[in-house]
């Protein structure tokens, strides 16, 4: 039983050490942790965000905890070499397709979110992001059209077997909730979009247990502001995928409560290998000062447990130990508290 942490860049470090020491608490009988380097901190110590000594751990791993990357000094870095190509190029590497995002309002937070308390107080949804189509992974480039103008480029496409494999992720999330299934796509104008849809529909008939349904991302993101408590599991491309999630964290109070899992087609006498990390950045302007919420990373970890691991109990204790720290009205910043990055480490510890 082998898990990667893989700290990066920025509060990254601090976060992921609040999950190991989380980790540690439980005391896992054969559990073996192995630091790796991923990042702007392993371009400047390797030459290059994803090193292969990085990637041969992972390859090697029943699943991994990632901090977040992401460093201002590498913006001028060609793309290949900058930060962010260390995430992209792990989600290839290990043929992550599926990325799990819930978003759930814990109890007493109603004020910190976005919306009405009462509207608020509804969220109970989980989205899944196809992660290896779409735009991210398409051709792109920039040219010059024949009147001298710069034109910058993308190309949005998926095949078929690529949506069907995250549609059955998405009924199979269903099943396990409220058999509720909403496809997210914009098929009124794009050709991705209607292929999608066509798939996913397909897909369903192997579901007859779960309620699908459809809507436009526009609509989606406006019915996620007026009336949350209507979605179960949503599936949506990468683009779509990315822009809601984290639209759903406001919703839930903060972009520090959001844990994410990624997930591929590997199995281990375990579970799922998958690579988990919170959906917020390296956030540069506050690293190295104690400040960052790691309650996202903590609950990461817990869906590493859960998914790769097949440890529901332990994964529920930390979840648990999360609610707790929060219902006792320990906070963070981000949510009008002053607890450290460190105190709030300390407090879920001592209610595991």
């Amino acid at each position: 039983m082998k898990i990667a942490v893989f700290a990066g860049d920025g509060i990254g470090p601090e976060v992921t050490a609040q999950a190991v020491r989380v980790l540690d608490k439980l005391a896992i009988a054969g559990l073996d942790m192995v630091e790796g380097d991923v990042g702007g901190a392993a371009y400047y110590k390797h030459g290059h965000p994803l090193p292969e000594a990085t990637k041969e751990i992972a390859r090697n791993v029943d699943g991994i905890l990632f901090g977040a990357v992401g460093d201002f000094s590498c913006d001028h870095l060609e793309r290949a070499l900058r930060p962010e190509q260390a995430i992209l190029g792990l989600r290839k590497e290990l043929s992550l397709f599926a990325n799990l995002r819930p978003a759930t309002l814990f109890p007493g937070l109603e004020g910190f979110s976005a919306l009405r308390p009462e509207v608020a107080s509804q969220i109970d949804l989980l989205i899944v992001r196809e992660l290896n189509g779409d735009v991210y992974f398409g051709e792109k480039g920039m040219r010059t059209l024949e009147d001298g103008r710069r034109q910058g480029w993308d190309m949005m496409s998926y095949a078929e077997d690529e949506v069907r494999r995250i549609a059955h992720a998405g009924f199979k999330a269903a099943q396990g909730r409220k058999s509720k299934l909403c496809s997210v796509d914009k098929a009124n104008v794009l050709e991705t979009s209607q292929l999608w849809r066509d798939v996913v529909i397909e897909v369903s008939a192997e579901y007859p247990d779960v309620e699908l349904s459809h809507m436009y991302v526009d609509n989606a993101a406006m019915q996620l502001v007026k009336s949350p408590g209507q979605f179960d599991v949503i599936v949506t491309g990468n683009l779509f995928g990315d822009i809601l999630s984290d639209q759903a964290s406001m919703c839930v109070g903060s972009i520090g409560l959001l844990a994410s899992a990624s997930l591929g087609t590997r199995q281990t006498e375990y579970g799922t290998v998958g690579l988990y990390e919170p959906i917020h950045g390296s956030a540069p302007d506050i690293a190295g000062q104690n400040k960052a919420n790691p309650m996202a990373t903590i609950l990461s970890a817990a869906m590493l447990l859960r998914h790769s691991l097949g440890l529901e109990a332990e994964a529920a204790r930390i979840e648990a130990a999360v609610a707790k720290t929060l219902a006792d009205g320990i906070r963070g910043g981000d949510l009008g508290g002053d607890a450290s990055t460190s105190a709030i480490g300390d407090a879920v510890l001592e209610r595991l």
